[in-house]
């Protein structure tokens, strides 16, 4: 028996082209599709599930949230660092190659009020909705401060593509980039630094936690862009629930975004 899913009239379920692939560092990728039909309004922090193209040893599609999008040349671009046999074969793609998206999924980052400052913490290819959202607070006049950590200088990718958007710190465990240790060991959360209207960040889960922790201590609201494991990308599998205050929640359907203070891992 076949699978049959219900999709909404406003997702793109579409054969795209690859046009581009870059390889910034070992196992980073950032592959960008040209959409065959008009893009709809794609926001920070949305995602789409890629189909992983001749590999009959992996059935389930991967969810990648958008890293970018042009829509007058109906571009959309990903961040894939190779993890398993799914990453790594949708790294090998190459330019001219096709395959089935489906978008956009999950819900966004609520954007800060215009003339407000922000801090946006990520780690790994937590970092991928950066670009979106940078975009976003440019529209609204919003200061942002970007800080992305990684075990080492070749894991901090995009900075040079963030200055467009705000200043850009980094930390990395090895001290060849920015300061030494975790990004929470970073000099921005000294309180006379902590001094932000609100904090997004996305990335492995302890980082969100201790991110999430240090932000509700300061009083200041938190958003957080989880990356728990999803199969169908459409609430009906529930492998990807996460507990609330209000009841185990989907994070395809109902996040991937979260309030810090509404999610139980929290506090």
């Amino acid at each position: 028996m076949g699978h049959f899913f219900m999709i909404k009239s406003n997702k793109i379920v579409e054969e795209h082209i690859v046009t581009r692939v870059e390889n910034p560092s070992p196992g980073n990728y950032f592959i960008t599709f040209q959409a065959p039909v008009d893009l709809p309004e794609i926001k920070p922090g949305n995602f789409a599930e890629i189909q992983v193209p001749d590999a009959p040893d992996v059935f389930l599609r991967r969810p990648f949230s958008f890293l970018d999008v042009d829509y007058e040349k109906r571009l959309v671009s990903f961040y894939i660092k190779v993890i398993g046999k799914g990453t790594k074969k949708l790294a090998a793609l190459k330019v001219g190659d096709k395959t089935n998206l489906i978008y956009p999924l999950g819900n966004a980052y609520k954007i800060a009020e215009p003339n407000s400052k922000v801090l946006v913490v990520g780690g790994g290819s937590g970092i991928a909705p950066f670009i979106l959202l940078g975009k976003a607070f440019r529209q609204n006049n919003i200061e942002a401060t970007f800080l992305i950590g990684g075990r080492s200088k070749a894991d901090v990718l995009l900075t040079k593509e963030l200055e467009a958007f705000g200043k850009v710190l980094s930390t990395t465990e090895d001290g060849s980039m920015g300061e030494k240790g975790m990004v929470t060991h970073h000099s921005v959360f000294k309180p006379n630094n902590f001094t932000f209207d609100k904090v997004y960040t996305c990335g492995p889960d302890p980082m969100m936690k201790a991110v999430g922790d240090l932000a509700t201590n300061a009083g200041i609201p938190c958003e957080a862009s989880l990356e728990n494991m999803m199969a169908c990308g459409f609430g009906i599998c529930l492998c990807c629930v996460t507990p609330t205050h209000e009841g185990n929640k989907r994070v395809c359907l109902e996040g991937p975004v979260f309030n810090v203070n509404y999610l139980k891992w929290h506090n």
